[in-house]
């Protein structure tokens, strides 16, 4: 879904380099795979076909966070009450 992005924080010999990859158009989504030593972010259209991957080998991933495209609340959504600090 336009808006879905994905952060990927990798180990850059002694400092660390942040990369986003985002789904930038209607239709397309953010894709995540990871096996063999790779990890693979993909943006791929509607029918599957990639228009852009990066690929990061996994030992030098430090964090991967998946960031939902933000969505209107729905009228049947629960209210979300906020959490006390303790005593």
């Amino acid at each position: 879904m336009k808006g879905d992005r994905v952060e990927i924080v990798i180990d850059a010999s002694g400092s660390t380099r942040t990369y986003d990859i985002e789904a930038t158009r209607a239709g397309r989504r953010v894709e995540v795979t990871h096996g063999r030593g790779l990890v693979e972010v993909t943006e791929t259209t509607r029918g599957g076909t990639p228009v852009r991957t990066a690929r990061f080998m996994a030992g030098r991933v430090l964090a991967l966070v998946e960031h939902p495209a933000p969505r209107p609340a729905l009228a049947d959504d629960a209210a979300v009450t906020g959490l006390r600090p303790s005593a």
